[in-house]
Formats: structure tokens, sequence, C-alpha cells
């Protein structure tokens, strides 16, 4: 089973230091073993995803939680990259956003996205959706193998 003995990789694309640093203390109370990656923007998000340099040897992650509203390349675009990559496109990806506005809920399915959460204020709050989204993608979902597993590296 994922996260029991080996991590779980995360990868969080959101560039507020704020917001990481409640989803990093959220995720230290999980019952699960996982890493945590942090993409600061989209460009650098598909550059991990890519491995380019200087992130060659990055492990593709087992969800992504990604934030619209990003710097050099918003969440939207990043979205639509993954959804249109044969290798990416099977990696689910949870919105993770501050906006509740219909036309951003749309957007996201639109392109795709597994999922979307808008990003809850309280710590408590974001430690229970922390745990729900753990929960479900990793104890009750079954998910293909990540492209590293598929082409056996």
């Amino acid at each position: 089973m994922i996260g029991v003995t080996s991590p779980v990789v995360l990868l969080a694309v959101e560039d507020n230091p704020g917001d990481i640093r409640l989803l990093e203390e959220a995720l230290r109370t999980s019952r699960l073993l996982n890493e945590l990656v942090v993409a600061h923007d989209g460009v650098e998000a598909l550059a991990m995803l890519h491995r380019e340099a200087p992130f060659c040897g990055a492990r593709f992650p087992h969800l992504i939680l990604l934030d619209l509203n990003l710097p050099r390349k918003d969440g939207r675009e990043v979205l639509r990259e993954l959804k249109t990559d044969e290798r990416l496109r099977r990696i689910p990806v949870v919105i993770l956003s501050s906006s509740r506005a219909e036309e951003d809920v749309r957007s996201a399915y639109d392109g795709h996205a597994n999922c979307y959460v808008v990003k809850p204020i309280d710590f408590a709050d974001l430690q229970r959706v922390v745990q729900e989204i753990e929960g479900f993608w990793f104890s009750i979902v079954t998910l293909p193998s990540r492209p590293e597993e598929a082409e056996g590296g």
C-alpha cells in the first residue's frame, strides 16, 4: 500500500509561503508516510515534472495540489499542459485554491482537474481537508502507476 512502506510523493504548486508552511504542518500529522515537494510557480512545477535541469532526478508525484493563481505560469495553464501530456495526464490534480468563483471551478473541471477544493482559512479545517484528501486518494482510490514506475525507473 502506498504511504505505508514507501512515501507518498505530493507536489504542491503554491507560491504563498504561509500556505506552504500550513500544508507542511498539516502533513506532519498525517498517518501516511509522505514527501512534500514544493514548486513555487507554474514554470518550476512543469520543469520538475519534465525533469528539466536542475530537477533531472525529480520523482513523479502520486498527487498534485495545484493553486490557480501563480506567478510566471498560472495554475490553469499548468493544468492544461499536464492534461495534454501523454506521460503526465494520469497524475491526479487537486485544485487547492482560495477562489470560490464559479468561473474558476468550471475552468478547473473543464481542464480535467480531478477535484476542486477551496483552501480553508483555519488550520484545523486545513488539517481535516488534508486528511480527507489523503484518505480518499491513497486509501479508497486505485491509482495508475506513475510514469517512472511504468518505465521501470
